[in-house]
């Protein structure tokens, strides 16, 4: 009898069901359902919560499906696990089971201003006020501020407060709490690793803190309860899988444990919409003087000890691809970059700074746009593809100079997943610019491993055993350097260089006209109306 564990990964765009049997970690079936996304505004990224809650109940059904004509009955699932974006912000309503607004995306930048407020009013301005408590330097990028924008901003969200009816989860508390009843006794709960992600929870308590929830005011009984990341949490409410636990781990440290990365100085990248390296650190936090995260990495069960890592976020990796796909029109399909990329052979001294959402790790600048330059007239779109590609290894190569800055023992090789590894051009760029050989799993699935890995190891399941002799082996290829370092560190020079002329372009408060117009630009057109006044008025 195959012993299997269901996972769910809520990725940037889509839902993901997994199956993979907990003796041999093979993947048996899997079902993938797309997610729409919105955007209301420049820098607003949504998604709609009933939407991620009926893709999860498609991905169910099809691949209970897919089960039975494999002749495996669905009744040897023993386990559920979820994974998600971390940081990505829901509010819904526990008397009617409804959202209260859509899903406020990790990548979001509504909350700039509001961002801005608070890193006034810190002593001395200082966006790093918090990171003694919460690892994490006040950003964009977390909950908390997308919370407190709901709050302010959404008259269902402050109605439900008032009357005690709003719920705050990330998408596995939502997840979680409609799989096990919803409004009918649903489990409202997240685990440690995405906890620590909404700079409400303090890493060295594991608990969330009442300061951090007074600094933000935020109300503490809206919070779901925190688990470690292998526990039966509840139990499955469903027609086609009753009685199965539930358990989640963030999808970052998911990719860490399904990579192997147990022990301290371990490290692994993962490429998807942005870009994810987080290394092992132990069981003591270490806090970054250069510009990176203080992370929980997995807490395997509750009397286990906390594992950190240290962590640099990149906003848009794979998302620079999809870009050059749906709004410029270059390539048909993400697959094409490769070939375009591979034609050049070069980005012909062409840099690309992708900074659409501002710059994470390590600048933390908001303000910062994209910007291509270095353009010539010889420069085409193959060149641009390239560039593309190497915009990439650089935002890899410079968390990981800051990395092996924070812990002072230089990595000395990088685990890599995620869909963009499948790029064998992109993966032999990465280990050009880093300078050391970058190791890719043949089962790109690591992230879907992780938390299956925590599902089966979870007391009271014990389907899988997370014992160093007994892990699954997992064969990989590997991609040594192939260029000489000083041009390695030439081109990273000039990579540099391009991402200073990104920097504190936008501002949160432009100043307007009547017209909605701003002032910067009716004075561009009222000066360019006045130079062609000028030139035709002299002939």
């Amino acid at each position: 009898m195959k012993l299997l564990i269901f996972l769910f990964l809520l990725l940037m765009s889509c839902v993901s069901l997994q199956v993979f049997n907990a003796k041999t970690a093979e993947l048996i079936s899997h079902h993938q359902v797309e997610i729409n996304q919105s955007f209301p505004k420049e820098g607003w990224v949504e998604e709609d919560p009933r939407e991620i809650m009926q893709s999860v109940h498609e991905c169910i059904e099809r691949t209970c499906e897919k089960l039975c004509k494999l002749n495996i009955d669905v009744s040897n699932i023993k386990a559920v696990g979820v994974t998600n974006q971390r940081e990505t912000t829901l509010v819904w309503d526990k008397d009617t089971g409804e959202p209260l607004y859509n899903a406020i995306v990790w990548l979001d930048l509504r909350t700039q201003s509001t961002v801005e407020r608070l890193i006034n009013k810190a002593p001395g301005r200082n966006k790093n006020h918090l990171r003694h408590k919460t690892g994490l330097p006040i950003s964009t990028y977390f909950s908390a501020v997308k919370l407190r924008w709901l709050l302010d901003n959404v008259d269902e969200v402050h109605e439900a407060f008032l009357s005690q009816r709003a719920m705050f989860g990330t998408v596995d508390s939502w997840i979680i709490w409609c799989l096990t009843g919803g409004k009918n006794g649903g489990v409202h709960c997240t685990d440690v690793s995405n906890a620590s992600r909404t700079m409400l929870f303090n890493i060295h308590t594991m608990d969330w803190d009442p300061e951090l929830c007074r600094y933000f005011d935020i109300p503490m009984e809206i919070l779901p309860s925190v688990r470690s990341s292998s526990e039966i949490y509840g139990w499955m409410v469903s027609s086609d899988t009753p009685h199965i636990t539930l358990r989640c781990l963030g999808d970052q440290s998911a990719a860490l444990v399904g990579q192997m990365c147990f022990n301290e100085g371990q490290a692994k990248n993962t490429y998807g919409t942005g870009c994810f390296l987080l290394r092992n650190t132990g069981t003591k936090p270490v806090i970054s003087d250069h510009g990176l995260l203080t992370t929980v990495a997995y807490k395997l069960g509750k009397d286990e000890p906390a594992c950190y890592a240290l962590e640099g976020s990149v906003a848009i990796a794979g998302a620079v691809v999809r870009w050059l796909k749906d709004n410029m029109g270059m390539v048909q399909s993400s697959s094409e970059i490769e070939k375009l990329a591979a034609a050049a052979g070069t980005s012909y001294g062409c840099y690309f700074v992708p900074a659409f959402s501002g710059l994470y790790a390590p600048y933390w600048e908001p303000s910062a746009r994209g910007i291509i330059c270095g353009l010539t007239q010889f420069t085409n779109r193959n060149h641009l593809a390239f560039a593309a590609l190497e915009a990439v290894c650089f935002q890899t190569r410079e968390i990981l100079d800051a990395m092996n800055q924070d812990s002072g023992v230089p990595l000395t090789q990088l685990k890599v997943d995620g869909g963009m590894t499948s790029n064998r051009l992109l993966m032999q760029l990465q280990a050009d610019i880093l300078c050391i050989p970058v190791v890719r799993p043949t089962m790109s699935e690591t992230t879907a491993l992780g938390v299956a890995m925590a599902a089966g190891a979870a007391e009271g399941v014990g389907v899988w055993s997370l014992s160093p002799g007994q892990l699954p082996h997992v064969t990989s290829e590997r991609y040594e350097p192939q260029i000489n370092s000083e041009e390695s560190e030439y081109r990273f020079a000039r990579w540099k260089k391009a991402v200073q002329k990104a920097m504190n372009w936008e501002t949160t408060e432009p100043c307007y006209n009547g017209s909605g117009k701003s002032l910067g630009t009716v004075l561009f057109i009222f000066i360019l109306l006045q130079q062609l006044c000028m030139i035709y008025g002299s002939k």
